[in-house]
């Protein structure tokens, strides 16, 4: 490691949020990951934050878009650039070839991991590696994934949710599932337009998660209400009404109800010394998805076992990706 410096970073590439852990620096960079396009000319008008602002709000002709989806490149070109943007940003404009570690869902292809890497070099990495997000998400967390212990982690990102039991320095069983914080708000905004007919944003159903989300129909009756403005569909018309938690928690029911499922499949095919270490220490909540209120007593409900939130949630992918830099000596040998 010595004399490399600044040169290696770890890329949390999310489909929501893009995190750069520079080393020795810690997490230097995290915005939202969201390129705003000139449709005509291909040209970028901006990256990150400054992009997410124009979601809904652009003209004709500039398009904001979101480069990955469930959690793998959707659009090669505009993630390569968006990459570039990212790791100029965060060692200061001048990326002098950095080596570059980034964090994939546990249930991609081959191809998939492929392209990544691929667009990392596109983006000026001398060399690129793919780390599997819950494997990073335990790193973060601090857990003891070297130890002969064993360990559960659920991370709930923006396109996937990795549920995933770690051991011995790897992966025993995993699950990667497409449902996660972006499909709920889909969810909330799909049941705001067919209950009250209302059509609301991405912002919008974000911020609804965010302030009134919950993973329990029963403990939302205990959250207020939120007043939200959309477009009503009857008149076209801007208009306000009053949202319960109740109603959200019942929008987003079913994709609790997914995670919860995937956990268990996981759990299921462990072996009975690492269910019995899960039980002991518990599963570890990582990701934005983590946040959502109720959902370590809903999860903990339903397997019998303790549930825990991570430190830092949003943050543990990309410390994890960096962390595991320390060993990309080891990485090129295989």
């Amino acid at each position: 490691m010595l004399g490399l410096g600044s040169k290696n970073i770890g890329i949390d590439l999310g489909t929501a949020n893009t995190l750069v852990y520079v080393d020795g620096k810690g997490i230097v960079t995290h915005e939202p990951s969201v390129v705003a396009k000139n449709s005509q000319t291909d040209e970028i008008i901006a990256v990150g934050e400054e992009a997410r602002a124009m979601i809904g709000r652009t003209p004709a002709n500039i398009n904001a878009i979101r480069p990955m989806k469930d959690g793998v490149i959707a659009d090669y070109d505009t993630t390569a650039a968006m990459l570039k943007y990212f790791m100029d940003k965060a060692l200061g404009g001048k990326s002098n070839h950095p080596q570059v570690m980034i964090c994939v869902p546990s249930g991609v292809t081959e191809v998939e991991k492929r392209a990544v890497i691929d667009a990392a070099k596109v983006a000026g990495a001398k060399e690129a590696f793919v780390i599997e997000e819950p494997y990073a998400a335990a790193i973060g967390a601090g857990l003891p994934v070297m130890d002969p212990t064993g360990s559960m982690v659920v991370d709930i990102g923006g396109g996937t949710t990795d549920v995933a039991t770690i051991s011995l320095g790897g992966i025993v069983s995993s699950r990667s599932i497409r449902m996660a914080g972006d499909k709920i708000d889909e969810a909330i905004i799909t049941y705001i337009r067919q209950n009250f007919s209302l059509l609301i944003g991405e912002r919008t159903a974000e911020d609804i998660k965010i302030q009134i989300g919950s993973a329990s129909i029963e403990k939302a009756k205990d959250i207020d209400a939120m007043t939200i403005r959309g477009r009503d569909l009857l008149s076209g018309l801007p208009k306000t009404i009053d949202v319960s938690a109740t109603d959200v928690a019942s929008a987003i029911n079913e994709i609790v109800l997914a995670i919860i499922d995937a956990i268990k499949e996981t759990l299921e095919e462990t072996s009975p010394e690492i269910a019995a270490d899960v039980i002991d220490h518990g599963i570890v909540l990582t990701g934005g998805g983590a946040m959502l209120k109720n959902l370590p007593e809903v999860i903990s409900d339903a397997t019998k076992v303790p549930v825990f939130i991570a430190q830092d949630p949003l943050d543990c992918v990309a410390i994890g990706t960096g962390e595991s830099l320390k060993n990309i000596d080891v990485l090129k040998k295989h």
